[in-house]
């Protein structure tokens, strides 16, 4: 890929993310679960922006999956059941700049079938 479209497309992304981030905030009680998709994995993590602090974090890298549709349902089923051991039903989520389509539906909606609230 060019690097100029590269760029272009890193830049829209930090708009995307710094916009979306300026709208939403993590507490304990209702931390922020932030998704992260390279082109090979995606991971996961719930973050409590009052402390700075990671709740609970899934990598799908360590549990053998890839960044796909079937395998982001996967991450977002042991993402539910890490926060159902800190018993945290409601979240915040932030899509990290990406689109919300394609592999980030997925873990929404993996997320919404395991029980958790957004």
């Amino acid at each position: 890929m060019l690097k100029s479209i590269q760029k272009r497309k890193n830049k829209l992304r930090a708009q995307r993310k710094a916009r979306v981030r300026g709208k939403i905030f993590g507490t304990a009680e209702l931390p922020r679960l932030s998704i992260y998709k390279s082109n090979k994995h995606v991971y996961a993590q719930a973050i409590d922006d009052n402390a700075g602090a990671t709740l609970a974090a899934v990598d799908g890298r360590k549990l053998g999956l890839k960044a796909n549709r079937e395998d982001a349902k996967k991450v977002a089923a042991e993402m539910a059941k890490a926060l159902a051991s800190k018993n945290i039903e409601t979240v915040v989520f932030d899509r990290n700049g990406y689109l919300y389509h394609g592999v980030v539906a997925a873990f929404a909606d993996g997320l919404r079938e395991a029980g958790i609230k957004f």
